[in-house]
C-alpha cells in the first residue's frame, strides 16, 4: 500500500516599502517583482508567498496596518523591510522607528516566524548630495542600522548587512534612480538572504543572477523624465524644506561642537545601543 505524501507549504510574508514591494525591477508588464520574488522561487518547498508592502510606506504602516494583513495567515518566514521613507520624511523619530519595528518583530517571533531584516546601505556614495545634506542622512541611515541590528539580536533575527555585501556600490546594481537596487542588485539580495537561510537549515535552490547590463544614458535620462522628475515635484513640497532645515541646523552643530568628525556621528548612533529597557523607557 502506497501512500501519497503531501509537501509541507511554506509561507513567506514581506511587509515593507519600495525596498520590499521590488521597485527598481519591473517586468515587461510593469509589474515590480524584487529580490523577496527571486527568494520565494528558490525554495523546494511548496510556497505561499504574500506581500503586502507598498512604496512611501513607513514603519507606522507597517506595524499597524501591513501585519494585521499577514498574522493571521501564521507566517512561516517573514521578511520586514522599512526605514527608508522615515529617514527621508521630516519629523524623523529613531525611537518611534524602534518601537514600531520591535514590536512587528516580536509579534511576528511569537507566531514562531522566522524573521528577515536588512540594514539599509549608505545612498550618499552613489547619489551625490550636498556635505551637510549627506551628513544628516548617514547619520540618520547608522541610526536606523543600529536599531535593526540592536532587533535583530534581541530576537535572533535573520540580519542581511549590505553594506557588507562585496561591490555593493557597483553602478549596475542599482536601478536609475540609484535609490534602489537594479533587477541584478535584486536578485543579489535574494542570493544574500538565501545563504543566511541555508544557515538556519532551510532548503533553498540557488538563485540565478543575471550578467551585468548598463542602462544607456539616453535611457536613463527619458526614466528620469518620466518617472523621476514627477516623483521629486510630488515629494519637493516635503522633502525641499525638510532638506534645507537639516543643512542650516547640521552646520550649526559644526559650529557649536569642535569635534564634528565620525565621532559626532557615531554619537547619534550609541545612544540606539543601549539596553531595550532603557530604549523603551526614552
Amino acid at each position: 500500500m502506497s501512500m501519497n505524501m503531501v509537501s509541507p507549504i511554506i509561507t513567506f510574508v514581506v511587509l515593507g516599502d519600495s525596498a520590499a514591494s521590488g521597485v527598481g525591477d519591473a517586468d515587461h508588464d510593469g509589474v515590480n517583482r524584487g529580490w523577496s520574488f527571486y527568494l520565494a522561487n528558490a525554495f523546494h518547498e511548496q510556497l505561499t508567498y504574500i506581500n503586502v508592502s507598498r512604496p512611501g510606506a513607513k514603519s507606522a504602516e507597517v506595524r499597524h496596518v501591513q501585519l494585521e494583513k499577514v498574522i493571521s495567515s501564521a507566517p512561516d518566514i517573514s521578511a520586514v523591510i522599512v526605514g527608508g521613507n522615515d529617514v527621508l520624511r521630516n519629523g524623523f523619530d529613531p525611537h518611534l522607528i524602534y518601537r514600531h519595528l520591535r514590536e512587528t518583530t516580536q509579534l511576528l517571533k511569537e507566531a514562531n516566524s522566522e524573521v528577515l531584516l536588512l540594514q539599509l546601505h549608505d545612498p550618499t556614495q552613489i547619489v551625490p548630495l550636498p556635505r551637510l545634506l549627506a551628513r544628516v542622512l548617514r547619520r540618520r541611515i547608522n541610526a536606523l542600522n543600529a536599531i535593526t541590528r540592536s532587533i535583530a539580536q534581541e530576537f535572533d533575527a535573520v540580519l542581511l548587512e549590505t553594506r557588507e555585501i562585496e561591490n555593493v556600490y557597483e553602478g549596475s546594481n542599482w536601478h536609475v534612480d540609484r535609490m534602489h537596487p537594479s533587477k541584478i542588485g535584486h536578485q543579489i539580495l535574494a542570493s544574500h538572504f538565501r545563504e543566511l537561510l541555508i544557515a538556519r537549515a532551510w532548503k533553498l535552490a540557488p538563485v540565478v543572477v543575471e550578467n551585468r547590463r548598463r542602462t544607456s544614458r539616453t535611457k536613463s535620462v527619458i526614466w528620469m523624465m518620466r518617472h523621476g522628475t514627477p516623483w521629486f515635484l510630488k515629494r519637493s513640497v516635503d522633502l525641499f524644506p525638510a532638506a534645507l532645515y537639516l543643512s542650516v541646523c547640521e552646520g550649526l552643530r559644526i559650529l557649536m561642537r569642535r569635534n564634528h568628525g565620525e565621532g559626532f556621528e557615531m554619537d547619534f548612533v550609541r545612544q540606539f545601543q543601549a539596553p531595550k529597557a532603557e530604549l523603551l523607557a526614552s
